[in-house]
């Protein structure tokens, strides 16, 4: 009866407003659904705040929002101008220099295994974005102002700033990663946080790097990207963590011993190893050859001769792709199973690369696109289809962490996924030095194009070894993993890795609030 007079009443309310907006008063209904809209996102704010703590979104924010999604939006058009005329190296050369930049996101369960076993002065999050903040800062300041830097240290330079990223990226991840296992209903809407805010803080980098690049040129870039890093420094210094002073630096070499184990322990079983062996082939398979892209589209004689600012307004726009499909993967799709959802984003992967062979061959030209419309849709679909390819990865990987390593274990998946796109990288820079795509020379990059969209259809047929269940199913859960390094034949104790940290659930659900901080 309460339920009923409830609704009598809402009914009532209802005809009012449609009354008053007939008689020409305010259209309360449209504002009231605007404000609606606006306090949705707050709302989920507010309830991840509630869950899992404050700290731990504002971290996820500052992270993947400042210090990876715009600080990586300029440094990826920076760098691109960089190489092609400061350092003014060929396509191919370009394509395995950035594979060696990306060695630090290689290695990123040491990263891991410090922050989880390895604490500075009582802490074992603040002091990874202390050094990661200082080796960003470093680097960046080094390149911005050295006059002519020597390729060698150019290189090292890259590197060891993109260790800086990887570092924080790695202690963040750690947190969502326990937050995940915590709450596994909330790992989409986590997984969400991150891709959102990445997708956001790209859209605003992306925007202003091409002008950027035209006013102080990628060197000065550089210099801009020390702020990013300055921002990791300051969470360091500010993080809320709980102290503990009395650690036991002579079991290091014994804890790291018993998390590699852990971690070889649940890698070996069938529910994990065949995920990552798919996550792997997925990306290696598909071969990036954007520097040959890049050369063509700035080329003023076979190409559209883009400008440092249409390059960056083209890319912006394009990740407006990226937040689209965040978006639609959390409101539309997240509890999809794994191996469909993977199937469909994978197949309209392969699909949408023929944009690019349409826009080489510049039949875009006769159906009556302009180049600059034709790549802003490109692109588009591009970060859109990349983004739904890789949230379910995610989400499957937070879910595959046992308790007590999880900064580490999920370091490791990520690592294997980083692994793939570098594999990527110098497969498709190989793949550009074989067919002669050069500096000027574009003829053969058709078909580079055209080798590289049949490769993305093959991960398909390895589809098999991903899990049919969603993310909100019952099935292989990172409790089940804790279960297998408990049973298993080495008999790990996972509670001796972290000491204290493997409390009770009410118990770890008050250490959660790590992070107060932004992969």
């Amino acid at each position: 009866m309460v339920g009923e007079g409830k609704i009598q009443e809402t009914h009532s309310r209802e005809e009012q407003q449609v009354e008053g907006d007939e008689n020409g008063s305010p259209k309360r209904g449209i504002l009231m659904g605007c404000c609606n809209t606006i306090r949705a996102p707050i709302d989920w704010f507010r309830m991840l705040s509630k869950e899992t703590h404050w700290s731990l979104v504002g971290g996820v924010v500052a992270v993947y929002g400042i210090n990876q999604g715009f600080g990586g939006a300029l440094a990826r058009v920076g760098t691109e101008y960089y190489m092609k005329d400061v350092q003014k190296v060929q396509p191919s050369e370009a394509q395995a220099y950035k594979g060696i930049t990306n060695i630090p996101w290689i290695i990123k369960p040491i990263w891991g295994l410090l922050t989880d076993v390895v604490p500075i002065f009582g802490y074992r999050r603040r002091p990874y974005f202390v050094l990661a903040g200082i080796l960003g800062i470093l680097s960046m300041f080094f390149l911005s102002f050295h006059e002519k830097l020597h390729i060698v240290l150019a290189l090292v330079c890259l590197t060891v700033g993109s260790g800086g990223v990887a570092i924080a990226d790695v202690t963040v991840d750690a947190c969502v990663a326990q937050q995940s296992g915590i709450h596994p209903s909330l790992a989409p809407d986590m997984q969400s946080l991150c891709a959102l805010s990445s997708s956001i803080g790209a859209l605003i980098g992306f925007s202003l790097s091409g002008v950027f690049v035209h006013l102080i040129g990628p060197k000065g870039v550089y210099g801009l990207l020390s702020i990013p890093f300055a921002l990791v420094l300051l969470v360091g210094l500010v993080l809320k963590e709980p102290h503990s002073p009395s650690f036991a630096y002579r079991q290091i070499n014994e804890k790291f011993l018993d998390a590699a184990s852990a971690m070889w322990t649940t890698l070996k079983c069938q529910d994990v190893w065949r995920p990552c062996l798919y996550m792997y082939l997925s990306f290696a398979l598909s071969l990036n050859i954007y520097e040959g892209l890049f050369y063509w589209e700035t080329d003023s004689k076979a190409g559209p001769s883009f400008s440092q600012e249409t390059i960056g307004f083209i890319l912006s726009i394009g990740s407006v792709g990226s937040l689209l499909g965040a978006i639609l993967y959390q409101y539309g799709l997240k509890t999809h199973p794994f191996r469909a959802l993977l199937f469909w984003t994978q197949l309209f992967f392969g699909l949408s690369g023929m944009l690019d062979l349409v826009f080489i061959l510049r039949l875009n030209l006769k159906l009556g696109l302009s180049d600059y419309f034709f790549a802003v849709i490109d692109e588009s679909v591009f970060q859109l289809v990349g983004r739904l390819k890789w949230m379910p990865l995610l989400v499957l990987s937070s879910q595959l962490c046992p308790p007590g390593i999880e900064g580490t274990f999920f370091a490791l998946l990520m690592s294997i996924d980083n692994f793939g796109l570098m594999s990527s990288t110098w497969l498709g820079g190989l793949l550009l030095h074989v067919l002669n795509v050069t500096r000027t020379q574009f003829d053969n990059l058709w078909l580079a194009i055209l080798i590289r969209n049949v490769l993305r259809i093959v991960p398909l047929a390895f589809l098999f070894l991903v899990p049919k269940s969603s993310p909100e199913s019952s099935g292989f859960s990172r409790m089940e993993v804790l279960s297998i390094l408990e049973d298993g034949e080495s008999h790990i104790e996972v509670s001796g890795i972290l000491e204290d940290s493997e409390l009770s659930k009410s118990e770890e659900v008050e250490l959660t609030p790590l992070v107060s901080n932004i992969g």
